[in-house]
């Protein structure tokens, strides 16, 4: 070994570099591509059976996945899409009375450009080109400019009341799409919000009664009764939400209530989530638990709101007298036990909640959409059940000690789930564009690099490193090597000491 010439070194250490190097480049795509490293993803499939090992971990990505695998990622994937926020607050009320006070703009063109679309969906319908007043309300949807869609619902108005032979077939309803505009964006307050969503009710019942009658003669008539009955339950909705905001929360409960019981089938829409929060107002926690009983279930989506509701009435009945210490020592009782997991379930489901409960991070107004499980979600559950949690002693409390275990129960590597299917990984992306830029977007999981991509990325700084100092210093490089290896032998092959020595 000792006549091996320097070029030997370097070239031997200049390869392992590029090796070290490629390995590190392979470990490094692959975690960006599929959250975890390919090294520990081999090793745990295909290693651990053959040493005796349990193999509970899925297939590696990419190269096999199986029908249930593969119906997670697909409801993973439809869980990233967007979702009406179901409390959004009013445009002209709330979000621009922020932009007057602060300078700042609270909602993305993104997000305004889908309640734009909402709006084209729940308002419009195939036959409004046959009533000016329909058209021109039609195209007031589509306007970006907020005075120009006031001047075109005023316009549809006058249109209406000067058209005197269309009043007995179309005047209520484009008074009630109208009214529904002004009443979004012109009312600078919640009362004036109310007088027009009044005003909108009157025309949209009507409507809704004459489109009853006919619907069954054409196609034509069944979109124009949908679009009536999305105009009805829309107002009826933002009435209810009017209601609470100025104090009458026994009179918002009991319009959303007749809207379930009306329109069961419009779940979709989420009004349950609005009764929620009225009801936590009222403190009628018995009543919650109903609403709770009803709609949280497996079958049906979930959201932050039925999730941290479940688990703030599990912590009510513990949270007066929970001592951190008094546990540690005696161990949780069995309620206590079951409120550490609803808030371990519900962090699961959304982790960006627990720091604006806990006031770690600044509230800013919801956005109009969200992204369920995503910032955007949490940001709109604080923004109105922050005072409900307050209100419960100890509450927020409980959530303090035990939200952050809920991190490291949760399995790894990110693609898994525990209580409900994989974390997204879109909802950065979407976050960002619903979500202000003067907002700091909370991203979780954070990627932590796997323990083989610290072991590549060093194997390769210090095998490139040997490579430059080898070719740097040749010679010097050699007694190195020559020192390191008479260090490394075993002692039966050292030389016997000298008596002098």
């Amino acid at each position: 070994m000792f006549t091996l010439t320097p070029k030997f070194y370097v070239a031997l250490t200049g390869t392992s570099s590029l090796i070290s190097g490629l390995i590190f480049i392979f470990e490094w795509w692959y975690f960006q591509k599929y959250g975890t490293s390919f090294i520990e993803q081999v090793s745990v499939s295909h290693l651990r059976p053959l040493i005796g090992g349990v193999e509970n971990s899925p297939s590696v990505p990419g190269f096999s996945a199986n029908n249930g695998e593969n119906e997670t990622n697909r409801q993973s994937l439809s869980e990233c899409k967007v979702w009406r926020n179901p409390l959004n607050l009013f445009r002209g009320a709330e979000y621009s009375r922020y932009t007057w006070v602060t300078g700042k703009e609270p909602l993305t063109y993104y997000d305004m450009n889908l309640s734009a679309q909402d709006h084209q969906t729940f308002f419009t319908c195939d036959t409004d080109f046959l009533r000016p007043s329909d058209t021109v309300m039609q195209k007031a949807w589509r306007e970006r400019n907020p005075q120009a869609r006031i001047k075109a619902a005023y316009q549809a108005l006058e249109l209406n009341n000067d058209s005197l032979w269309l009043s007995f077939f179309c005047f209520h309803y484009s008074c009630a799409t109208a009214y529904v505009l002004l009443a979004e964006e012109e009312a600078t307050t919640i009362i004036d919000a109310e007088k027009y969503f009044k005003q909108a009710l009157k025309a949209g019942e009507t409507v809704y009664r004459k489109s009853q009658h006919c619907h069954p003669q054409n196609s034509q008539h069944e979109a124009q009764l949908r679009r009536d009955t999305n105009v009805l339950v829309y107002v009826k909705r933002r009435l209810a939400m009017c209601a609470r905001k100025l104090g009458r929360i026994k009179e918002a409960v009991k319009i959303m209530r007749d809207l379930m019981k009306e329109f069961p089938l419009l779940s979709m829409l989420n009004i349950h989530e609005n009764l929620l929060e009225a009801l936590l107002e009222l403190q009628a926690y018995a009543d919650v638990q109903a609403v709770l009983a009803k709609y949280d279930d497996i079958s049906l989506p979930k959201s932050a709101a039925i999730c941290y509701t479940a688990a703030l009435l599990k912590a009510r009945a513990v949270s007066d007298r929970f001592s951190p210490e008094t546990a540690s020592r005696r161990g949780l009782s069995t309620a206590e036990i079951n409120a550490v997991e609803a808030i371990h379930r519900a962090v699961e489901f959304n982790p960006h909640v627990p720091k604006y409960l806990l006031e770690m991070k600044s509230l800013i107004l919801p956005p109009e959409h969200i992204l369920k499980r995503g910032d955007s979600e949490a940001v709109a559950y604080a923004f109105f059940h922050l005072q409900h949690w307050k209100r419960i002693e100890g509450a927020l409390n409980l959530l303090h000690c035990t939200w952050e275990g809920t991190f490291r129960m949760i399995p790894y590597p990110l693609e898994k789930g525990h209580l409900f299917y994989p974390y997204p990984s879109c909802t950065e992306t979407a976050d960002r564009e619903l979500l202000p830029t003067f907002h700091d977007v909370s991203v979780y999981p954070q990627k932590e690099l796997p323990f083989f991509i610290h072991f590549t990325a060093g194997l390769c700084s210090f095998s490139a490193m040997l490579a430059v100092l080898t070719h740097q210093f040749p010679e010097l490089m050699v007694i190195f090597a020559k020192a390191v290896s008479i260090v490394s032998r075993p002692a039966t092959e050292m030389p016997p000491k000298t008596r002098s020595e």
